[in-house]
């Protein structure tokens, strides 16, 4: 159904006659006699029948005039939410790496609170694959992830990448064992012979973890997964091997990063949405905010 024609519908029930709905309306009667038929066609019943000189709503009439009122409203509510223009309101479902979330997402939250109370975050956390798969699948609307710049994501066009922050990693050892500053290729040929610890929800730290191994002349023995980086810590200090965390975050006692330099490690985080979605604006508020695109 036309939500014109629902309108002339709605505005007969109100006005009474078809010359006042085409007054109010700006149209012929003849318009508004035409399109009352064809929605009277459309629906398969009659909407309006004649009083004398004047015609009234069938019971289907008024009872699709009263549904008109509904679906108008959905109709304009839908606009709105959808309008460039329109000031951010709605549920914006995401996922992200725990970091991010912490980082980035959190404080966004607090700040929406005072600047944009209309719009809800729903949080879920996720490895970047795992991520990914919700976007691709319209489970969520944002997607928080993560690359190295030795291993980028390969992301289709299907998505459009925004560029948040990005994070110095090292290798974490024992703080007693062998080993100090110098070129990552260097630091891992020094480790040449330590069990390996990797992601379990994730292939990136694996894939740098290989390839500067590969660089040092040697194939890493990976031998456990694990996602928390808490838990990586106490593996470490358990003598259970080494593995690849950020500089930028405190560590446990018993626990020591060493820089990797030429070529470094970084952790590149991104906003992720699918193709085309970003106008929706409580997406592109918070998108922005996240990328530090909103001033205080």
């Amino acid at each position: 159904m036309e939500t014109r024609r629902l309108q002339l519908l709605l505005e007969l029930s109100r006005l009474g006659s078809m010359r006042a709905v085409a007054d109010e309306m700006e149209v012929t009667t003849s318009t508004v006699s035409q399109q009352i038929t064809a929605l009277a066609a459309e629906v398969g019943t009659s909407l309006v029948e004649p009083v004398g000189r004047r015609v009234r709503l069938t019971p289907a009439g008024r009872r699709l005039a009263e549904h008109a009122v509904t679906i108008l409203a959905a109709v304009d509510a839908a606009r709105l939410d959808l309008d460039p223009a329109a000031q951010p309101a709605g549920t914006l479902r995401t996922a992200g790496f725990a970091t991010a979330i912490r980082r980035s997402l959190l404080p966004a939250v607090a700040r929406l609170a005072t600047t944009h109370p209309a719009v809800h975050l729903q949080i879920a956390e996720h490895e970047p694959l795992e991520a990914l798969g919700l976007l691709a699948r319209d489970t969520v609307d944002l997607a928080l992830v993560y690359d190295y710049t030795l291993a980028p994501a390969a992301l289709d066009r299907t998505v459009e990448a925004t560029p948040l922050w990005s994070a110095p990693w090292g290798l974490a050892v024992a703080a007693a064992a062998p080993g100090g500053a110098g070129n990552a290729v260097a630091v891992f040929a020094g480790q040449h012979d330590a069990d390996w610890i990797v992601n379990s929800r994730n292939t990136a730290d694996e894939d740098v973890v290989r390839i500067l191994a590969s660089m040092a002349g040697f194939a890493p023995r990976v031998v456990h997964r694990a996602d928390s980086l808490d838990l990586v810590e106490d593996l470490i200090v358990a003598g259970l091997g080494v593995g690849l965390l950020p500089l930028d975050r405190p560590v446990a006692p018993g626990v020591r990063v060493l820089p990797l330099t030429d070529p470094d490690v970084r952790l590149r985080a991104y906003a992720v949405v699918r193709s085309g979605r970003v106008v929706w604006p409580p997406l592109a508020l918070v998108v922005d905010l996240l990328a530090g695109q909103v001033s205080p």
